[in-house]
């Protein structure tokens, strides 16, 4: 005797595709597609041994469909991608090096994404207006900061600020280490850093140096430099590295710092003239500048860029940011971006980044007796 269900034999491939069914089709249910055969050696019958053992055996292969098709529309739940196009946030004028860096790393990136990646400047405040912004968007991994410089280290070391970047934040991935340069121009009258530091001694307050902001990773440079030779600097704050650049070649000011890509090819020319590093060692194109620490001054400070989302941001999105913007990381136009500006490739995961970035907010809120 052979048993049928809507009109249909209840043979293993059916069952297969009702499970299925019942997991991803319609809220309504709906008997299963019609199978005109039953195969003799699935069949009914009545021998209780024998029809026993097939419902055991459909019992066996519909619940391992149904645990299946459950596995594969979890998986396909965690997965992450994005609906619209992500903004990458930089927080000072275009031309900068988090700019260059956000621009290269959105180039790079486009392949691996299925939406656009769109660069947006909201420069000011050395930068913490953008890490406010961002802090305050929802954690959806659409809106990220260019964050790891000022807004991220020196700004939080100097003042009180609307956000807190140890809590506020979740970092996703470091892209590049900046070493920070003091530079003059080609016609200053400083031909080293310790004419500048005797030119300060002798005239307090009057020799000018450019910054990408107030309490910027670049103020933050020369602030420690005079803490430790004893001087005092003219200030004068930016929206960023282009503008204090330009106002450097223009002799507005004297003194400015810049990473190297944001003076690729101007100390080639001998527009500009690099006069001291503030990284711990000297750097390979730039060999013959001593460091800080060669010239008597306990100053050590690194830029460094990478991208941070809103604090909340899911572990789903984190994965699919990280590993993507990584694999973005190896990418030609990524490379290209590190030899023709100079930058350092500066890789570290989110965790690596966050305690960076942590680092350096505790070592100048030491120097700066805010601890």
């Amino acid at each position: 005797m052979h048993v049928a269900i809507h009109g249909a034999c209840w043979d293993g491939k059916a069952g297969l595709i009702w499970q299925a069914f019942l997991l991803f089709g319609s809220t309504q249910a709906r008997p299963p597609p019609v199978v005109h055969r039953c195969s003799p050696a699935l069949s009914f019958s009545q021998n209780g041994d024998r029809e026993a053992a097939v419902l055991r055996r459909r019992s066996t292969l519909a619940s391992a469909a149904a645990l299946t098709a459950a596995s594969v529309y979890d998986n396909a739940k965690a997965a992450w991608e994005p609906t619209r196009p992500i903004q990458l946030i930089v927080g000072f004028a275009p031309g900068g090096g988090a700019d260059l860096a956000a621009r290269a790393i959105a180039e790079a990136a486009l392949p691996f994404f299925p939406a656009p990646i769109v660069v947006i400047n909201r420069p000011g405040a050395g930068g913490a207006i953008a890490a406010q912004n961002v802090a305050g968007l929802a954690p959806d991994g659409l809106n990220l900061l260019v964050g790891g410089g000022s807004e991220s280290t020196s700004l939080p070391a100097f003042r009180d600020l609307p956000y807190d970047p140890k809590r506020s934040f979740r970092a996703i991935i470091r892209l590049t280490r900046q070493p920070l340069l003091i530079v003059a121009a080609r016609s200053s009258r400083f031909r080293d850093l310790r004419a500048v530091v005797e030119a300060a001694r002798q005239s307090p307050g009057t020799v000018s140096h450019a910054s990408s902001g107030q309490g910027s990773i670049y103020h933050a440079v020369f602030v420690l430099l005079s803490q430790a030779a004893g001087i005092e600097l003219l200030h004068v704050p930016y929206t960023g590295g282009g503008p204090s650049l330009q106002a450097l070649l223009s002799n507005t000011v004297e003194l400015a710092v810049l990473a190297p890509e944001e003076m690729a090819g101007l100390a080639e020319s001998g527009d500009i003239r690099p006069l001291g590093v503030a990284s711990a060692e000297r750097l390979p194109g730039y060999a013959e500048v001593p460091t800080l620490r060669e010239l008597g001054w306990n100053v050590e400070v690194e830029n460094m860029k990478g991208l941070c989302a809103p604090a909340g941001l899911s572990d789903d999105a984190y994965s699919t940011l990280h590993d993507r913007f990584r694999q973005s990381m190896q990418t030609p136009v990524w490379r290209s971006f590190l030899e023709r500006t100079g930058a350092m490739n500066g890789y570290l995961d989110g965790p690596g980044f966050q305690a960076a970035t942590d680092g350096v907010i505790d070592a100048l809120r030491a120097a700066l007796g805010r601890t």
